[in-house]
């Protein structure tokens, strides 16, 4: 055997190639904050930006022509409209869910994907309900319930439970059932784990925990096999596809889940990984048109059906019949 045979032209190449990606497996996170006709540039993440309403709809019409139609969509809130319930987060006056109604009024093709924690909206920065010091687990759980009932009925495709608290993938999925939501679909958080590589996203919204970390709640980095348990946990919930976060440090787990589950499964290629990548390119040290779509092309070949990424509109814009 020669296996250099199915290497030796271009043509050859391509018949003999396993794994492809296009726009169409990518997913492009959004910030947005209150405000008209606004746009900020996140130090830590180059090239990306939180958006006013009006200029995120703008952005996500750039997006849409394209090809590129899958968009996750994150709140950055003013700290005095958080409070230890959340309860901004089903206000009625919540603009990231005026805004999501907009989006979907314009572009109803899209799917729209929302964020369900509560650490954008706590005044104590964490992702479930702190109690003494303690971030407790089944009194999360309604609070949960409340914003992704609320999000659904702002026009969310699908509602991304990010919290990792136990059980919420369930209790989401009576609530929405129950408000009759039964089309709105979950793309769990499941394995996430306690990375040190989402320090931009905090950034970009301003919700690092005020005290502690956030270990008690997610995954520790070096367990592999407990993200099984999980997957088992939100597949019996409910969950429609099944989240590895962060992805490029765990592409071991994305291909785990892969080989022992139906549901689709999605990795979140985080802002860290990103921006480290942006930083090696910027120095000079890498070259961005070559790195970056090996990089998103690993994440594939490890068996992520979904890729969450920040170069997802660069991606569509070098790579419009994929690769």
């Amino acid at each position: 055997m020669r296996p250099r045979r199915n290497r030796q032209s271009a043509a050859i190449r391509s018949m003999a190639t396993e794994t492809h990606l296009s726009v169409q497996h990518l997913v492009f996170p959004l910030f947005v904050f209150d405000g008209a006709n606004l746009r900020s540039e996140i130090k830590s993440l180059p090239g990306i930006f939180r958006f006013s309403p009006d200029n995120l709809l703008r952005e996500i019409e750039e997006c849409m022509k394209l090809g590129l139609t899958n968009f996750v969509v994150f709140p950055a809130v003013a700290d005095a409209l958080k409070d230890q319930t959340a309860t901004y987060s089903y206000a009625a006056e919540n603009f990231y869910l005026h805004t999501a109604r907009a989006i979907k009024e314009r572009f109803p093709e899209c799917c729209l994907i929302s964020d369900v924690a509560m650490d954008p909206y706590s005044s104590d920065g964490h992702d479930g309900l702190v109690r003494n010091g303690e971030i407790v687990n089944d009194e999360t759980l309604p609070i949960l319930a409340k914003m992704a009932v609320a999000q659904a009925q702002a026009g969310f495709d699908m509602l991304g439970p990010s919290d990792m608290m136990d059980g919420r993938v369930g209790y989401i999925r009576q609530a929405l059932d129950e408000q009759g939501f039964t089309k709105t679909g979950i793309l769990s958080y499941t394995a996430k784990y306690a990375s040190a590589f989402y320090g931009p996203f905090r950034d970009a919204l301003d919700s690092a925990p005020k005290s502690g970390d956030k270990k008690t709640y997610q995954m520790n980095p070096a367990n592999k096999r407990e993200a099984l348990l999980e997957a088992d946990l939100d597949a019996a919930e409910g969950a429609d596809m099944l989240m590895v976060k962060p992805a490029l440090h765990y592409l071991d787990v994305i291909h785990l889940l892969k080989e022992n589950y139906s549901q689709p499964i999605a990795a979140y290629h985080v802002s860290g990984e990103c921006a480290m990548l942006r930083a090696a390119c910027n120095n000079g040290w890498l070259d961005f048109e070559r790195a970056m779509p090996e990089t998103l092309l690993s994440i594939r070949r490890a068996g992520a059906d979904v890729i969450l990424t920040y170069f997802a509109k660069e991606f569509a814009q070098r790579f419009p019949s994929g690769i």
